[in-house]
């Protein structure tokens, strides 16, 4: 499985509509979406599923999952498969029938190239999932042995088929690490993020979240494939922002949103990062993530409308390659 910052041919935003939970705030999370493709545009094609039926926008759980198909002989990538996973709204939490039908449809128009796999007998979402290009995925316990995902599936058989599906030498299972309103049981792409020269980008902790300590001392105990120490930088957590229309106008657990900034999109020659209208954690976060990708141009795209329905930037981006 590639790494994100690999050139890629295309990203693929997935358009919010009537239809959608976005039906409250239409205009606003289109505004939005809009600056996100022409972010993406300026830098390489763009796919958009508008006419295609689906039930919402996350493009990063829907979508096609690429890996490349490589042999002994020749270390060189000769084919890319598109493994199309099931999506069942995060333990069927919420519909996806129309979901799942979004990849055969780009596959069969030709819009994706690939060999197609059909792998819709397992349940896998792109933001659960973090690959360094050489053979080692990151992924959360929480996530993937949560109920209504691959039940009778043990640790070890759900290991096993992401090292068949994804070409893995190892898996990493973190085992620490929420965030309070998150719809996806911990998605990797919340809380730790691989980059370049075995260095990880997380999610800082604070009052509220406590067990992001607990995640960032698991970290600090990770070894690379080679068995060094990884790089580590801090992300800043942003200050609470909360849901006024859950079911109390007063700020608590009960309504706060999962906004985070490590769910940035990787893209050619940028990285796309999520802000929240707080200038200095947007700028510190901004500056943390240079430092990992010191040669690309750190684009901030305000992504308060986002956050509304519980995800953010990288949840709506699925980049090919």
């Amino acid at each position: 499985m590639p790494a994100e910052w690999e050139p890629q041919s295309a990203v693929q935003l997935t358009w919010p509509h009537e239809g959608t939970d976005w039906a409250p705030i239409l205009p606003e999370i289109t505004a939005v979406y809009e600056e996100m493709a022409r972010e993406i545009s300026k830098r390489e094609s763009l796919i958009i599923v508008d006419d295609i039926p689906h039930n919402d926008t996350w493009a990063r759980d829907h979508g096609f999952i690429t890996v490349e198909e490589t042999s002994d002989l020749s270390p060189q990538p000769s084919d890319l498969i598109l493994l199309d996973f099931k999506f069942n709204g995060w333990g069927e939490k919420f519909p996806a029938d129309l979901d799942n039908q979004i990849n055969k449809q780009l596959f069969d128009k030709g819009l994706v190239k690939g060999v197609y796999e059909d792998h819709l007998d397992f349940v896998l979402e792109g933001g659960s999932i973090e690959s360094d290009g050489k053979g080692t995925v990151f992924t959360t316990a929480c996530c993937l042995l949560a109920p209504h995902r691959n039940q009778p599936l043990t640790a070890q058989q759900i290991e096993d088929r992401l090292k068949e599906y994804l070409g893995a030498e190892r898996i990493v299972w973190l085992h620490h690490g929420s965030l309070i309103g998150d719809d996806t049981d911990g998605h990797i792409d919340t809380l730790v993020r691989i980059c370049p020269d075995d260095t990880l980008l997380y999610t800082g902790g604070d009052e509220a979240h406590p067990d992001l300590y607990e995640m960032e001392h698991e970290l600090q105990t990770l070894r690379t494939i080679e068995g060094k120490p990884y790089r580590l930088l801090k992300l800043p957590l942003p200050r609470p922002i909360y849901d006024t229309t859950a079911i109390s106008h007063q700020p608590s657990a009960i309504n706060r949103l999962p906004a985070t900034y490590a769910n940035y999109l990787v893209i050619n020659g940028a990285v796309l990062v999520p802000t929240y209208n707080q200038p200095d954690l947007d700028q510190e976060a901004m500056h943390v993530i240079q430092q990992a990708f010191p040669d690309r141009e750190i684009v901030g795209i305000d992504c308060r409308a986002v956050i509304k329905q519980h995800g953010s930037l990288h949840c709506c981006t699925m980049q090919y390659y």
